[in-house]
């Protein structure tokens, strides 16, 4: 190689490492990306949800008075932001999904797949407002001294 293809070469090389440094190496991806990372995350922790809830309600045969006192447990407010959460997931993960099944299986799915994505975000939107409004209003009522 002659020297200046070599000099040029070794000029872009730190072009693009100086771009680099400069935009960062982290790669922020777009919506689709961020919405295939969400739903593979909401699918594991509504995995563990069911494997603790299978335990939990198997413990009603084994010993009554450990599930009780379990579920006893279970009435206290960031047990209740948890509930919140896992509708929040379960409900994220169900829309998205459809809209997998939709980009698979339609042939038009894949044109329309950000159309789709945002308005599975507006429909959850939608949806988890009034939902974590009346599956907090009792937690905030006792909170504040308003329960029975």
């Amino acid at each position: 190689m002659s020297t200046t293809a070599s000099t040029a070469a070794e000029a872009a090389a730190s072009d693009r490492a100086s771009a680099s440094r400069r935009s960062g190496t982290f790669y922020r991806g777009d919506p689709g990306m961020w919405s295939w990372v969400l739903h593979r995350i909401t699918g594991v922790l509504t995995f563990f949800f069911l494997f603790v809830h299978v335990l939990d309600t198997a413990l009603v045969r084994v010993s009554p008075e450990t599930y009780n006192a379990i579920i006893e447990t279970y009435k206290n407010p960031i047990v209740n932001l948890m509930e919140v959460g896992l509708v929040g997931a379960v409900l994220y993960h169900a829309l998205n999904g459809i809209r997998v099944i939709l980009v698979d299986f339609w042939s038009k799915g894949a044109k329309y797949q950000h159309v789709m994505l945002w308005s599975i975000i507006g429909v959850w939107v939608l949806v988890m407002i009034p939902g974590t409004y009346f599956m907090l209003e009792r937690t905030v009522s006792e909170l504040l001294g308003g329960g029975n």
